[in-house]
C-alpha cells in the first residue's frame, strides 16, 4: 500500500530540525527500500524548509502511522502536523526513474484537498514534467480525498494547472526539492 505523508514544519522550528538531520536521514534509510519519493518543502527563498515529503510503499495504515509518528522530528516537535493518506502511485516509478533528473528547473508539490466524485485521476498530457502524481484516499482505498502531485514546471502557477482548480475545496502549492543524503 502506498501512503503520502507531508510534515509541515511548526514556525520558529529551522535551527531544531537542522539539528536532528542527521537522525532524520538515518530513520529515513531504514525505509529506503519502500521509499518512492521524498524531499523537503521550501520557503519561497528556496533555502528555508517549511515541511517533509514522503512517499512510501507500505504493508498497512498501522505501518504508515509508525512510520509518520516515530520520525524524530516528529518526536522533537519539529511539526506542527501531519498529513498521512492512503495514495495510488499513478506513474508507477519513483522520483529518482524521473526522466529530467535531480536538478534543473523549478520544481513543486501540488497537494488539492476535495471531496466528493473522484478528480484528475488519469495522468495529464504533459507527464514528461511529473515527478510523481497520485490520488489521495481514505485508509481503506475507497474515499477520494485529493491529489498530490511533485511537479517541474515554470512556475507556481504553471504547477497548480496540473489539477482541476473547481474540483478542490483547496489547492496548495509549495517548492520543494529532492531529498535525501547529499550524494
Amino acid at each position: 500500500m502506498e501512503f503520502f505523508c507531508y510534515h509541515r514544519d511548526r514556525p520558529g522550528s529551522v535551527a531544531l530540525r537542522h539539528e536532528l538531520l542527521e537522525e532524520h536521514w538515518s530513520y529515513m534509510d531504514r525505509y529506503a527500500a519502500e521509499m518512492i519519493a521524498r524531499g523537503p518543502t521550501l520557503a519561497g527563498d528556496g533555502d528555508t524548509p517549511t515541511g517533509s515529503v514522503h512517499v512510501v510503499d507500505l504493508p498497512d495504515p498501522a505501518a504508515a502511522r509508525a512510520f509518520a509518528f516515530d520520525e524524530p522530528g516528529y518526536q522533537a516537535g519539529v511539526y506542527r502536523d501531519v498529513l498521512l493518506r492512503r495514495w495510488h502511485n499513478t506513474l508507477g516509478r519513483t522520483m529518482w526513474d524521473f526522466p529530467g533528473g535531480r536538478t534543473g528547473g523549478n520544481r513543486y508539490l501540488v497537494l488539492g484537498l476535495g471531496t466528493g466524485p473522484a478528480a484528475d485521476l488519469a495522468v495529464p498530457p504533459d507527464q514528461d514534467e511529473l515527478i510523481a502524481y497520485g490520488p489521495l484516499l481514505s485508509d481503506d482505498g475507497t474515499d477520494w480525498l485529493g491529489t498530490a502531485a511533485l511537479v517541474r514546471a515554470p512556475d507556481a502557477d504553471a504547477a497548480r494547472a496540473v489539477l482541476t482548480p473547481e474540483r478542490y475545496a483547496d489547492i496548495e502549492v509549495h517548492h520543494w526539492q529532492f531529498g535525501g543524503r547529499p550524494s
